[in-house]
């Protein structure tokens, strides 16, 4: 699943979180779970009826069993369903016990059913639901204007159970075949091929699929409506990509991606992929997942799936292009080989997230995407630093805490890990053990340790030593460097610490760290640091030997001002990606309280005045003013810092101009939209002005501007906005269909900062106007850009029912935690502390948590920001 982690970074952990300690091999006997293991399906075949007016459906089942031990009482999952009758090999009717709130259902027979194969019989029914979970429905309007309504399923983490009972945990593998009674118009997409249309009456027709693989309950799949594909190929595999009817056209370029990426997978894995077709299925708007790997049908948010030329931008290009690798990588890293249980998603979600930029780097090497990774590692590294993070791999004890699991520690960091495992082992290796991998525990599943020992075993490394020290412990390890130079040779000695932010009662650890050392004119140099220094020797004393070279480790650097002097006079000499992991780290130091602001600025006057112009380094740059900027809110120095900031990026902006230039990179294309925002947001008068001159163009005619830069200059111009105005902007939220475009409008939409018209945009967030699927995300973004989250608070909490209803239950935990994680009041998270909403579960006591502390660590911040920024100011403003 590709989650839009702008929420779900919030959800990083309880204090304190366990890790998976001591984790063997894969076993089903002893993988985590709340079923029994006394009885395990192998096959299903389902049978379903759906009222499509009426929103519900009746489910006819049969699953074939295996007893491994006799016992009278066999527990399966259900969600929301009722069910009429149960009845085991023909003949035995069970009595039936459902426990709602356990989401389970217990068959009870008279006699302890024997050990060996039987048959389930089971007649159920239940709803089709409006929040984008289980089975569901999409209502939308299509290019025509005619109201449409789509049958859409998102099962991932655990509502399977809510489609049909079963055993809806990723260990019990079973294949599935499955049949559909749909309206006779409806076009129906599952994990594998149609085998047969019957109709059943005037209105409706019976679907029937091809059996599956065996497989995890969470990955089978339903999409029925009005579609219409564009088709294709690769390496002897059927591709297509659906769409509503009308806009089928928007799938050629993610189709064209997935015709080049599949041959490539097929060759990287060593499997070619098993199953005899691949379609993508665009979900219009209600989908909150993002993109979800289905085997052999995987659904998107139509947004990361179809690209307009009217209206789509280069980052949607490249979104899609990374989004498609993503689901398609899961078709076996999580398909094919599927994780014992959620403790391990992060084999899931990292090694995709890794894969996606891999091949997107490989088919696109003109969009330097790796340095660009950078801005993953800051954020990543940003939740990973605080108290409430957890080891990629930690104990998950019930559904709420895998849903929590879905988060920057295991996406983030887990891509971050094993691109260093890569470069420590080499690529050749690296491929070769996954590989091994993927043979070994093709249509099973499999730990995070089964990939060491594969991985092991093809490089003759001891991988699981250092891979364990990252993903069984939380944290981020910090090298420090220390340098003394002698007679004409600087000798280095490195240590280990633990770098933590607002966090001093953090426990100490040690890891065991894949190193890579060098610079400009010097030898490149790999090791492993443990516990015990490292000593070495350079014949010369002013050496610029940087660590983390490449930025391929997932470690922070300190250096003591010996070793950091010649790195900082020759920054410009430095590789793009190296600069901007200078400049992350120096200012994480300043996170952590070991370093000052003054430092990181001098770094940005060096690389302003040599006319930086990379992209990476330039929004490492951007990212970290528009940060101080909002620590500056309500000082009076922040006129003066962003004079500051304005005079830094000013240049980049003459370079670039407010148009694209015949031949620009697409570098520089996707770079001017963020100095324009920036320089916007630092009230630069001819930026604002310029914007408002185009905004009002814009408004008349909507061709007089380029997709990628509508975003930006209606964002600037309703930082200040009128009522007619934003009735103007409002209306066009509503009545835009195209999902990227109505999300651009609304982000723009929620920087008004008039009271008033904050108080309007949470209403219009949850009037309908913005899918059930982003809604969360929607008020967030008001909170966030109109610089007034308190009143964002007020507002939601007087709606908070409504809104609730609206939400599928996995996004429940964190909907008023991602609200307060934006206030610095304390009686706002008095009160989220003291809502019974935040203890309900174990996700929303993370979520609650990681909200809490997110907010103390930082006011500390902003603390420390404006003295060092006044201090600063007042030593360089003449």
């Amino acid at each position: 699943m590709r989650r839009l982690l702008v929420l779900t970074t919030l959800l990083a952990g309880l204090p304190f979180a366990l890790p998976a300690q001591a984790e063997g091999t894969f076993s089903f006997a002893t993988t985590p779970g709340q079923l029994p293991k006394t009885v395990v399906p192998t096959d299903y075949v389902i049978d379903l009826t759906t009222d499509m007016e009426h929103l519900t459906l009746q489910g006819d089942e049969i699953i074939r069993i295996e007893v491994q031990t006799p016992t009278a009482d066999i527990t399966l999952n259900q969600a929301g369903l009722k069910l009429a009758s149960a009845l085991l090999d023909n003949s035995q009717k069970a009595v039936i016990h459902q426990d709602d709130a356990a989401e389970t259902v217990t068959l009870h027979f008279p006699a302890p059913v024997p050990a060996g194969m039987h048959t389930l019989a089971i007649k159920y029914s239940g709803p089709i639901l409006k929040t984008p979970n289980g089975i569901y429905v999409d209502d939308y309007t299509d290019p025509k204007g005619k109201p449409q309504r789509m049958l859409v399923t998102q099962f991932e983490v655990a509502d399977a159970r809510r489609m049909f009972p079963g055993w809806d945990e990723p260990a019990f593998k079973a294949t599935y075949q499955l049949n559909v009674t749909l309206p006779f118009e409806y076009a129906a997409v599952s994990n594998m091929p149609i085998i047969g249309t019957t109709q059943q009456d005037e209105k409706t027709k019976r679907v029937s699929f091809t059996p599956t693989p065996r497989m995890s309950s969470y990955l089978l799949a339903l999409v029925a409506g009005d579609m219409a594909s564009v088709d294709g190929k690769a390496d002897g595999t059927p591709l297509r990509v659906f769409a509503p009817s009308g806009l089928e056209n928007q799938g050629t370029y993610a189709l064209g991606a997935a015709e080049k990426i599949l041959p490539y997978y097929n060759d990287y894995f060593g499997i070619k992929y098993p199953l005899p077709k691949m379609d993508m299925l665009a979900i219009p708007g209600n989908y909150q997942a993002g993109a979800m790997e289905n085997w052999g049908a995987l659904t998107y948010i139509d947004n990361v799936l179809l690209f307009d030329p009217k209206n789509s931008t280069p980052r949607t290009r490249e979104l899609i292009y990374e989004v498609v690798a993503h689901e398609m990588a899961h078709q076996w890293s999580g398909d094919l080989v599927t994780m014992g249980w959620w403790d391990n998603i992060w084999l899931n979600e990292g090694f995709a997230s890794w894969m996606e930029i891999k091949a997107t780097d490989k088919m696109n090497p003109e969009w330097d995407i790796w340095p660009r990774q950078h801005e993953t590692r800051e954020s990543t590294m940003a939740t990973d630093a605080l108290s409430t993070t957890h080891p990629i791999q930690q104990t998950i004890h019930n559904v709420s805490e895998a849903n929590s699991a879905f988060d920057g520690i295991s996406y983030g960091k887990g891509e971050l890990v094993i691109r260093m495992m890569e470069g420590w082992l080499g690529e050749d290796h690296f491929r070769d053990g996954m590989r091994a991998y993927m043979k070994a525990h093709a249509f099973g599943s499999a730990t995070s340790q089964d990939l060491w020992n594969a991985l092991s075993k093809a490089s003759g490394q001891d991988v699981g030593r250092v891979a364990r020290s990252f993903t069984e412990q939380p944290g981020i390890p910090q090298i420090n460097v220390a340098a003394v130079c002698q007679n004409g040779q600087t000798t280095y000695t490195l240590t280990q610490s633990r770098f933590t932010i607002h966090d001093p009662n953090a426990k100490a650890l040690t890891w065991n760290i894949p190193v890579v050392a060098g610079g400009p004119g010097l030898e490149t140099r790999k090791l492993v640091l443990g516990a015990e220094p490292v000593t070495f020797t350079l014949p010369r004393c002013d050496a610029p030997l940087k660590l983390d070279l490449g930025e391929s480790g997932y470690y922070r650097v300190h250096y003591d001002d010996t070793a950091f002097a010649p790195i900082a006079a020759s920054i410009s000499k430095f590789a793009p990606v190296d600069r901007a992991n200078i400049l992350g780290d120096q200012f994480a130091q300043f996170r952590a309280g070991h370093g000052n602001l003054s430092s990181y600025f001098d770094l940005v006057d060096r690389l302003t005045a040599a006319h930086e112009h990379d992209i990476a380094t330039l929004e490492e740059i951007i990212g970290k003013l528009e940060t101080l900027d909002t620590y500056e809110i309500g000082s009076p120095d922040r006129a003066a810092f962003q004079a500051y900031a304005r005079s830094r990026l000013a240049p980049v902006l003459k370079r670039l101009g407010w148009d694209q230039k015949p031949h620009e990179s697409v570098l520089d294309t996707m770079l001017r939209p963020s100095v324009i925002s920036a320089l916007g947001d630092f009230n630069d008068p001819a930026v604002l002005a310029e914007a408002k001159r185009r905004f009002a163009a814009w408004l008349k005619n909507p061709a007089s501007l380029r997709p990628d830069l509508v975003g930006t200059v209606s964002a600037l111009a309703m930082k200040n906005a009128d009522a007619a105005t934003y009735d103007i902007m409002a209306k066009k939220v509503r009545d835009t269909q195209a999902t990227e475009l109505k999300l651009r409008l609304f982000q723009a939409l929620a920087n008004a900062t008039a009271p008033d018209l904050i108080r309007r945009n949470v209403e219009l967030a949850y009037s309908g106007a913005i899918p059930n699927g982003r809604i969360s995300m929607a008020l967030s973004s008001i909170a966030s850009a109109s610089e007034n989250p308190d009143l964002v608070w007020k507002l939601v909490r007087q709606h908070e029912a409504e809104i609730r209803t609206h939400l599928a239950p996995w996004s429940q935990d964190g909907f008023l935690p991602a609200i307060a994680a934006h206030s610095n009041s304390p009686d706002i998270l008095a009160e989220l502390q003291k809502d019974p909403s935040s203890t309900m579960t174990t996700g929303a006591k993370i979520a609650t948590a990681h909200a809490v502390n997110a907010v103390s660590a930082r006011k500390e911040a902003v603390q420390a920001a404006q003295s060092q920024i006044h201090d600063w100011l007042a030593s360089h403003t003449r």
